[in-house]
């Protein structure tokens, strides 16, 4: 059986994380995530990946608990996190804390080498330096362990807070707070703290060490009135821990991806421009000298995604998003970019070999789950590598389509038709709208599978309307403010291209969205009634109480303004609830804090006192993704039993696992 068949094999493929390059070059690791023996959940491991087209890849760690944050040493031990028990110390907690833990790069058993009562998060090395992060809680170091001990034996659950936000995407913040830690490789069982008492400051921190170990780069969050903050870039050293501001701005962040030169002399990171009512936020690659810190903003239709310096530190490789793809650029300091890679893969994770010759990533297409490739730079020429993870071969084919939108401008997308779609046999439509809403589809989605749906005999239109990156600043700026209006036009001018094809059924079609797209979804139930079903994920429907329960509402409301204005009222879908006649699925997960649970719940009485044909699926235990291997199940079985009764199409129903109770919407039940 195919494996986008059943929905249970789907999700057990394993799929590649990470990628990292020893410091020698002869040595590639990634992080493979895949099911766990129970079925229930997954698990972490690392292998070994051939740098040549040769060879078979190998599996290095094992345990139940997995292992994340793959880092070499100079000297080319593998330091990495997890949870594993030390088989050294005795009657450990099932809980425990995440822990630094190093395999030796001449073989051996893995050991752990440091430890936090909090446990250990991100990774970097420099030099003979480690630095890394860890939660804390305030007060007296020497009785951390205890007092966590204590709280957790008490049942104590309450976090008091004094500053804003208090959660971010899934998880609360608080009590401890996240601060750097640094040793050095031969002394990192006794790790010294390196931003004592930085408040909120290291909230999500990135950061990076120089070659040489002597310097820390990180982000570091400064509060500003009424709940608002900003994110500077601050260079740390290592020996004293005195801190100094590189980049600093009230109308910009510094973000993540974050590295610094092989000579130690530039950092470079993406800034955001903050938006504002009027101008969209704008992001930029930014290269910063390390002793004085003035910058240079590099191209506003370069965004950066993943980031890795040339050895010789002239220039960076950027992979950033470009007309549905996400090429790698090379971007030399001061110059302009030039693009590196011409075909249309999605590129993550560069690593660049030391002699200057090969360029290591993770390469995905929208047909294609991420493997490892080696890129020659003289060439451009991408060699696939050997891979931890099976080859998956989709089923039917991927299309480019465009159309011209009401306003003179191209909106293009991809077109993903089944197997045996054709003038006689024309397949049902879905649109699918992206997140974001600064975004785009371009590369592989385990979430939101297009090819599960060509399976079971649908066509599935992924556009890039307004406010969809990699085609210029002018593109995000042309939705900004003017979400529902503007990106319906866009939307509707690119469906109607696609239901125009000969193997296209202009009669079924229907319209999901997640996120900003879960938004869009709403808004179309609202502002047209062509569409036989909508499912909606984690959407946004009173965006007036949506912008003060958000986890950032800083950023939302400099585009929606203070609560009271004007925009939420021209903008929010819950204010076109009478005009909704197609049957909605919504889907919510209760731990999304990006878009919170009182988004679907308010949605679903609008609906469910007006009288409209809808399900609410619901997962308590999941956030704004539905990451659990069984829950994902449910989400796609539910999801294809809706779309199957609504659209009607002319092929035989889906069939289900028996393990999702899917009530009347269930085909085979009837």
């Amino acid at each position: 059986m195919s494996l986008f068949k059943d929905i249970r094999e789907f999700v057990g493929i394993p799929r590649l994380l990470s990628l990292r390059l020893s410091p020698d070059g002869s040595r590639l690791v990634t992080v493979v995530q895949s099911l766990n023996p129970d079925g229930k959940s997954y698990g972490t491991s690392i292998w070994q990946v051939p740098v040549e087209p040769g060879g078979e890849p190998y599996r290095l760690t094992r345990s139940a608990k997995g292992e994340t944050g793959a880092q070499f040493t100079p000297e080319g031990d593998l330091l990495f996190v997890s949870r594993r028990p030390d088989p050294t110390v005795k009657d450990q907690p099932d809980d425990e804390a995440p822990a630094l833990w190093m395999l030796p790069g001449t073989g051996g058993e893995a050991r752990r080498v440091a430890d936090r009562p909090g446990g250990i998060g991100g990774v970097q090395v420099g030099g003979g330096a480690v630095v890394f992060s860890a939660d804390v809680l305030a007060g007296d170091a020497a009785t951390e362990a205890e007092r966590r001990k204590s709280r957790k034996d008490a049942g104590i659950s309450a976090i008091l807070h004094e500053g804003y936000p208090v959660r971010y995407w899934d998880h609360d913040l608080g009590p401890g707070r996240t601060r750097l830690f640094t040793a050095t490789l031969t002394g990192l069982a006794e790790p010294r703290d390196l931003t004592p008492d930085p408040g909120g400051a290291l909230t999500e921190v990135a950061f990076a060490v120089t070659p040489d170990g002597s310097t820390a780069v990180t982000t570091w969050v400064v509060p500003l009135d009424a709940g608002h903050h900003r994110t500077d870039l601050v260079a740390i050293d290592i020996a004293t821990g005195q801190r100094r501001v590189l980049a600093t701005s009230d109308e910009h962040d510094f973000e993540e991806p974050l590295t610094i030169s092989p000579d130690g002399r530039h950092v470079a990171c993406r800034r955001m421009r903050h938006g504002t009512e009027d101008q969209a936020v704008e992001y930029r690659l930014w290269i910063a000298d390390l002793a004085t810190g003035e910058g240079t903003a590099y191209s506003a239709d370069l965004v950066p995604g993943a980031t890795a310096w040339a050895p010789d530190s002239q220039s960076i490789y950027v992979a950033a998003d470009h007309q549905g793809r996400r090429p790698i650029y090379r971007v030399p300091l001061g110059g302009e970019p030039v693009r590196l890679t011409q075909d249309d893969g999605a590129y993550v994770e560069l690593c660049p070999s030391p002699d200057g010759r090969h360029l290591y990533a993770l390469r995905g297409t929208l047909d294609a789950p991420h493997v490892p490739v080696r890129i020659d730079l003289s060439s451009g020429e991408v060699t696939e590598l050997p891979s931890p993870a099976p080859r998956v071969e989709v089923p039917g084919t991927l299309t480019e389509i465009s159309a011209v939108a009401d306003d003179g401008v191209e909106v293009r997308g991809w077109l993903a038709l089944p197997p045996g779609a054709s003038a006689d046999n024309p397949a049902p439509l879905l649109l699918w709208i992206h997140g974001g809403p600064v975004g785009s589809w371009n590369d592989w989605m385990w979430r939101w599978n297009c090819w599960i749906m060509a399976e079971h005999g649908y066509a599935v239109l992924m556009p890039d309307p307004c406010m969809s990156s990699g085609y210029g600043q002018d593109m995000i700026q042309r939705g900004w403010g003017d979400w529902g209006p503007r990106t319906h036009a866009d939307l509707m001018a690119i469906t109607d291209a696609c239901v125009a094809r000969p193997d296209i059924d202009a009669e079924r079609t229907g319209a999901m969205g997640g996120s900003f797209g879960g938004y869009m979804a709403n808004w179309i139930a609202g502002h047209t009634d062509r569409f036989r079903a909508i499912v909606t994920h984690a959407s946004l429907w009173d965006l007036e109480q949506f912008s003060g329960t958000t986890d950032s509402a800083v950023y939302w409301q400099r585009e929606f303004g203070p609560p009271g204005s004007a925009r939420y009222e021209a903008l929010s879908p819950h204010l076109w609830l009478d005009k909704i006649s197609t049957p909605m699925l919504v889907i919510h997960g209760d731990k999304d804090y990006r878009v919170p649970i009182g988004e679907a719940l308010r949605l679903w009485w609008d609906l469910r006192r007006s009288s409209v044909e809808s399900k609410f699926l619901y997962f308590p235990d999941e956030n704004h993704w539905i990451l659990k291997p069984g829950n994902a199940v449910a989400w796609y079985e539910t999801v294809l039993a809706f779309l199957y009764r609504y659209l009607k199409p002319n092929f035989e129903p889906p069939t289900f696992s028996g393990l999702v109770d899917l009530g009347e919407l269930d085909p085979n039940r009837h």
